[in-house]
């Protein structure tokens, strides 16, 4: 449904943004978004995995559609602009191989992981390179396939550092402050973490991937809470990739593997769970498809066609609190699905 009413919330569709595309406007497996900041809080930066191929010589890969986009998502469908996009496939600085997460300091500096190379880019608001910090291994300021990253308002860095399963908090600089989480399935253990979020208080919240749960941590890694278990029903979660709070508390799920959102009050009960509502074309595959008639011709014979306005591996999402709406990155589909979380809705009178 277009407009979901749980437990006192109302979850109301907005648009959606993107088509697959290798640059320009679209996407390319959106795996991860990170929220702008200031004057570019009507931004938000979009990573695309890409396409990778790899042949039987090492020097010879190479990727399609690799890149960060700055979009602006606009308030209605038609209103969505491309501000610009960076970063390349590559080893070389300011480069990326596997991207995973993206995060905006309150200076509008943008930081990328990369789960591959085992660094962060440093980049400014409009992509201009300007460093990057970290190396592999198992030590503190060391990484092993860095992914979901968050910045709190004192700017103090956050990093999943999801195969040695741990958290490390870090300055803006890459100078290592505390680290927590190690494998296993006990509280604040961990098996293959991957998004990270904070709420208004502080307290950190870890998608723990493969304990199909996700664990509410200190803001130096003391455990606090831990709610969702393995499954398919309603507060179950497969294989969580992305974490959200608002400013009310609720927190998102991005429930990857069950290719939806569970939402869970602040005190862990389960809200709801959104499906994805994409009956329409973003307006940016609209202008792909309407300038072939055959792709129309083809899409009016589709006798099911609400399997393309579900998510499909959802990997991230973001509360943007600015416009009070969900923004989550429809990864299989190659755009984002934006709903509006409503205040003072009225429920409409029924006439006969």
């Amino acid at each position: 449904m277009q407009t979901q009413i749980a437990a006192g919330r109302v979850y109301d569709f907005s648009h959606a943004v993107g088509r697959s595309a290798a640059s320009g406007t679209g996407f390319r497996h959106p795996c991860a978004i990170g929220t702008g900041t200031g004057a570019d809080a009507d931004a938000v930066y979009v990573i695309s995995r890409g396409f990778e191929m790899i042949p039987n010589v090492h020097w010879s890969r190479t990727a399609l559609g690799v890149r960060v986009s700055k979009v602006k998502p606009g308030l209605v469908s038609g209103e969505e602009e491309l501000v610009t996009e960076f970063s390349t496939y590559g080893e070389d600085p300011g480069k990326v191989i596997w991207p995973a997460g993206v995060a905006v300091d309150s200076q509008g500096t943008v930081y990328v992981t990369d789960e591959w190379l085992n660094r962060i880019s440093v980049f400014d608001s409009e992509g201009k390179f300007l460093k990057c910090w970290g190396e592999t291994g198992a030590g503190e300021g060391q990484f092993d396939g860095p992914s979901g990253i968050l910045v709190d308002p004192q700017d103090n860095i956050y990093i999943v550092d999801t195969r040695n399963h741990r958290v490390q908090k870090l300055t803006e600089d890459g100078a290592h402050l505390a680290t927590w989480g190690e494998l296993g399935s006990a509280e604040g253990q961990l098996d293959a973490p991957w998004g990270i979020a904070s709420d208004s208080k502080g307290y950190i919240y870890v998608a723990d991937h493969m304990n199909h749960r996700v664990q509410k941590f200190a803001p130096e890694g003391a455990f606090v809470a831990s709610f969702g278990s393995p499954g398919a029903g309603r507060g179950e979660l497969g294989r969580p990739s992305g974490v959200a709070v608002d400013p009310d508390g609720d927190i998102y799920i991005c429930d990857w593997s069950n290719n939806r959102v569970q939402v869970f009050a602040a005190d862990g009960r389960f809200v709801t769970t959104l499906l994805g509502d994409a009956r329409e074309l973003s307006h940016w595959a609209k202008m792909t498809v309407e300038a072939n008639p055959d792709a129309v011709r083809r899409r009016r014979e589709v006798r099911d066609p609400w399997v393309e306005w579900r998510l499909s591996m959802p990997n991230d999402l973001v509360f943007d609190a600015v416009h009070d709406r969900l923004i989550v990155a429809d990864t299989q589909r190659q755009r984002i699905q934006i709903y509006n979380k409503l205040k003072d809705y009225t429920v409409p009178s029924r006439t006969i």
